[in-house]
C-alpha cells in the first residue's frame, strides 16, 4: 500500500472554531491564477514494516470523485448523505478508515456529532498508510506527535476555556492550511479536526470545527484560553506541516 504523501492546502476559507474565516491564498513558487486553491506535495511517510508494527499503520482513504455517498451498512444501495470532494477548504475529502472489507470500508466521518462512522465504497476512494499520530492531553496541556512509538515533537498547547472546551475524543486531520499573516494569532499554519464543538454550532463564519495551529502569543501556552481549537509554538505548527500526511489520528483526552 502507498504511503500518503503530506498535503498542504493554500485555501481561501477557514472554517474553524479559530476564526480563521478570512485567510486568503498565499504565493507559490511558479505562477498560479490569484484566488485559486492548491494542494501542495510535501514529504511522503517512509514507513515500512521493519520500522512500523502493522498495528501502528494507519489506512487514509481519499476520495476520487466529486462525491462520496455514506451508508449505514455495508450493502446498502441508498447512502444516508453525501459529501462533497474537495472539502470546501478546497482539501480533498478524507477519511479515517476503522474497517475493511473487500468491497466497504467502515470510516471515521467529518461530520456532527463527533464520533461519526459509516461505510463508504471501496471503490469510491483510494487507500494510503502512514504511521504517525497525535496525543493532546487537556489536563497536561502538552500535545505529543508520534511516528510509530517514537516522539518527534511534544510541547505545552493552549486549550479550549471552561465555557468553549476543547473536546475530548478520536479526530483526525482533514485539512492544513495557510493564514493570510503568518504572524498573527493562527500562526503560519492550521489543521483543521474531524471534529467539532460541542457548545458553539458556528463562529466566524464556520461551523464550529476545532483546529490545532500556531499563535502569535506563547505566553497563552499551557493555558486554558481558546474556543476550542489546540494552539501551539509556530516552529512546531510548521515543523509538523512540512512531515504529516493528512488523516493522522488525533486523540484527545482529559
Amino acid at each position: 500500500m502507498r504511503r500518503v504523501a503530506a498535503v498542504l492546502t493554500v485555501g481561501a476559507t477557514v472554517v474553524a472554531v479559530c476564526s480563521l474565516s478570512s485567510a486568503a491564498p498565499s504565493k507559490r513558487r511558479t505562477a498560479t491564477k490569484p484566488g485559486a486553491v492548491y494542494r501542495v506535495p510535501l514529504r511522503r511517510s517512509t514507513a515500512s514494516p521493519s520500522t512500523s508494527a502493522p498495528q501502528l499503520l494507519t489506512t487514509v482513504a481519499e476520495a476520487t470523485g466529486p462525491w462520496v455517498g455514506i451508508f449505514v451498512a455495508p450493502g446498502v444501495t441508498r447512502p444516508e448523505r453525501v459529501l462533497g470532494n474537495p472539502q470546501p477548504s478546497g482539501a480533498p475529502l478524507v477519511f479515517l478508515v476503522q474497517e475493511q472489507q473487500p468491497e466497504w470500508l467502515r470510516v471515521l466521518l467529518p461530520v456532527r456529532p463527533n464520533g461519526s462512522a459509516g461505510w463508504i465504497r471501496r471503490a469510491d476512494v483510494k487507500l494510503y498508510a502512514h504511521d504517525y499520530h497525535i496525543l493532546v492531553e487537556l489536563g497536561a496541556h502538552r500535545i505529543t506527535v508520534y511516528r510509530g512509538t517514537d516522539v518527534i515533537d511534544q510541547e505545552s498547547v493552549g486549550i479550549g476555556t471552561r465555557d468553549t472546551p476543547t473536546p475530548g475524543g478520536l479526530y483526525y486531520t482533514k485539512e492544513l492550511l495557510r493564514p493570510p499573516n503568518p504572524n498573527g494569532p493562527y500562526g503560519p499554519f492550521a489543521y483543521g479536526l474531524s471534529g467539532f464543538s460541542n457548545v458553539l454550532s458556528s463562529f466566524a463564519g464556520g461551523d464550529g470545527v476545532i483546529g490545532i495551529h500556531g499563535t502569535n502569543d506563547p505566553t497563552l501556552l499551557g493555558r486554558d484560553v481558546s474556543h476550542g481549537c489546540i494552539r501551539m509554538t509556530n516552529a512546531g505548527i510548521t515543523r509538523l506541516a512540512h512531515v504529516l500526511p493528512l488523516g493522522v489520528p488525533v486523540e484527545i483526552r482529559a
